[in-house]
């Protein structure tokens, strides 16, 4: 039995779903509204049954915290009904557009209720003055919509154009992605979605380094060289991005769904469970939300290059995930999570197919060939003002070899710890985020070179790979509800490689080919420090169509003195329902 058959199981799975129950789309992982939904969350606490540690976020639920908030707050500032309101437009498939009507529906077994439609009067189902030649911009987020009783659909252009001139050099930089993105809903059952993205582009040399070295654009993969008879482009690129998924209920509290695209796991910039930085892949997904409980589990192909020429069938590994969140109390989340990496003869292990049971058992039981990680994270709420939030992933550990502090190679670990203070000095809209990151040597790595935790030479995880130390850093500031200003920074210590040694950053690199077993710790190998800042500007045209103007600064400071590096630009850019995507690595 392969992949094959647990795609059938999920088809029958969908046609078998309760069409009485409606599900949504998620919302794509991008900074703006899950910035606004990270306030909502910690300013207002409204037990809407989201965990938000899941990502992405289905739009519907987006839509029941904003009028669950509205039921529970008598006063909501004015730019917060402002953020709302935006949330409200971009999802509005789940608005009502009677608004005289009022149903109540409960958001979980604690018998918690919203309501559906908007009994205050503060936010409204948003219509276009002027729809354009009567048909596109009926409403002010989509291009194109579709409503029936039976039947929605959403239509948008995707776009992102970027300019930026070099400091160092006379060669410009640039990114030309256009696209379309396509959602909807059948029967109240069964919901879709599809993004294409079309992309050319010529990155900074630090970029291009990864791309060298990995033989994969940064959260693309595959590519083709570029030329163009506009710009100077020795380095450029041509890649093309999509994913789509279909999804419904089976039962009322259990969703499931197959798709090509990204997870990710956690609160913070960085995650150590699964995060987006790499590209699409396919995947299984069952999600269920039950009384104070989210439980996710994920299970996906992934795909190894290994040097593999053009125009052949690439190598292909596994892996199973589950998540386990828990909202303690109102202000507290507490999540399990556990993960295995495994590759078999174009074969599913399907021992992994069980959702519930420990992989580390099974694991043992097939004789300890795979390599599974364990974690553990942490978000708290306090004083309507301030978010904590933390993660620890365990690859391997013994405990006698910690109190000795020998430095085994086997303590395989990584841990995150970091905070939101959203409305800082009584500012409205200036928030802050400050996260630490640290990975031990070899952390994701695996001995045979096989079932490290990457997909298509990209990290699952973080994207420094392991053996680093990193603090990163976002100041949000928006002065009303058009204007944006981002101001971003990152430090990093980390130890490369040198020539054929593996000192453990290079999760590719198969851990039996170690430096040494003792002696172990953050930074070895060619130490090498990483600085980078920058600054986002942008201006909200209509809805989501932004101009941007942005600086970054990346400096490189390397022990082997040819390694180091200075990359300094500035640009203009308009993006059109697309978020930012800043190369901080």
């Amino acid at each position: 039995m392969t992949l094959l058959r647990i795609i059938l199981i999920a088809n029958v799975s969908l046609l078998c779903s309760d069409a009485s129950l409606a599900q949504s789309a998620a919302m794509p992982r991008s900074d703006l509204p899950y910035h606004w939904l990270d306030r909502l969350d910690i300013k207002y606490n409204t037990p809407s049954g989201l965990h938000t540690s899941v990502k992405p976020v289905w739009r519907k639920d987006m839509v029941q915290l904003v009028f669950a908030t509205d039921t529970l707050f008598s006063f909501i500032p004015d730019r917060d009904i402002e953020d709302m309101q935006w949330l409200l437009n971009e999802n509005n498939e789940w608005q009502s557009r009677d608004t005289s009507l009022s149903e109540r529906e409960y958001l979980d077994s604690t018998r918690t209720f919203y309501s559906l439609t908007d009994d205050t009067g503060r936010f409204e189902y948003a219509t276009s003055r002027k729809p354009f030649l009567k048909f596109f911009y009926r409403t002010p987020a989509h291009l194109f919509e579709v409503n029936t009783k039976d039947f929605y659909l959403r239509v948008n252009p995707l776009l992102n154009f970027r300019m930026a001139a070099v400091s160092e050099s006379d060669q410009m930089l640039f990114e030309n992605q256009r696209g379309i993105s396509i959602r909807g809903g059948i029967d109240k059952a069964i919901y879709f979605h599809t993004d294409i993205l079309e992309s050319q582009a010529q990155y900074p040399g630090y970029v291009n380094g990864f791309i060298r070295k990995f033989d994969a654009v940064p959260g693309a993969g595959f590519y083709k060289t570029y030329s163009s008879s506009i710009f100077d482009t020795p380095n450029g690129v041509d890649f093309l991005l999509a994913n789509a998924y279909v999804g419904a209920r089976i039962s009322k509290h259990v969703n499931i769904e197959l798709g090509h695209g990204r997870n990710f796991i956690g609160n913070g910039i960085r995650s150590f469970f699964l995060s987006d930085f790499t590209t699409d892949h396919f995947y299984l997904k069952l999600n269920a939300r039950v009384w104070k409980f989210h439980y996710q589990s994920v299970f996906g192909e992934l795909l190894r290059p290994d040097n593999i020429p053009g125009d052949q069938l690439l190598p292909k590994k596994y892996f199973a995930a589950h998540y386990l969140n828990f909202h303690v109390g109102k202000n507290l989340d507490i999540g399990l999570f556990e993960t295995v990496v495994f590759a078999r003869e174009d074969q599913f292990e399907l021992q992994y197919l069980n959702p519930i049971i420990l992989y580390r058992t099974v694991e043992g039981a097939l004789g300890s060939p795979d390599n599974v990680l364990l974690g553990l994270d942490v978000k708290w709420n306090l004083w309507n003002r301030l978010s904590l939030y933390s993660q620890f992933i365990l690859d391997e550990l013994r405990f006698s070899e910690i109190t000795s502090g020998d430095g085994w190679w086997g303590n395989k670990y990584a841990l995150q710890m970091g905070l939101k203070y959203i409305d800082m000095f009584d500012v409205s809209h200036l928030d802050f985020q400050a996260e630490y990151n640290l990975t031990r040597p070899y952390t994701y790595s695996h001995n045979e070179g096989i079932a490290h935790y990457s997909h298509y030479n990209q990290s699952l995880a973080h994207p420094l790979g392991a053996n680093f130390k990193e603090a990163i850093f976002r100041l949000r500031y928006q002065p009303s509800s058009k204007w944006f200003i981002v101001s971003r920074a990152m430090f990093a210590n980390t130890g490369e490689d040198q020539d054929t040694s593996n000192w453990g950053m290079n999760i590719l690199l198969p851990n039996d080919s170690r430096e040494q077993d003792e002696g172990n710790r953050i930074g070895q190998g060619v130490s090498t420090q990483i600085l980078m800042f920058g600054l986002d500007v942008s201006y909200q045209i209509m809805h989501g169509l932004f101009a941007d103007a942005f600086i970054q600064t990346r400096r490189k400071q390397s022990d082997i003195a040819s390694r180091n590096s200075q990359n300094n630009y500035f640009g203009l850019g308009i993006r059109w329902n697309l978020g930012h995507r800043w190369n901080e690595f």
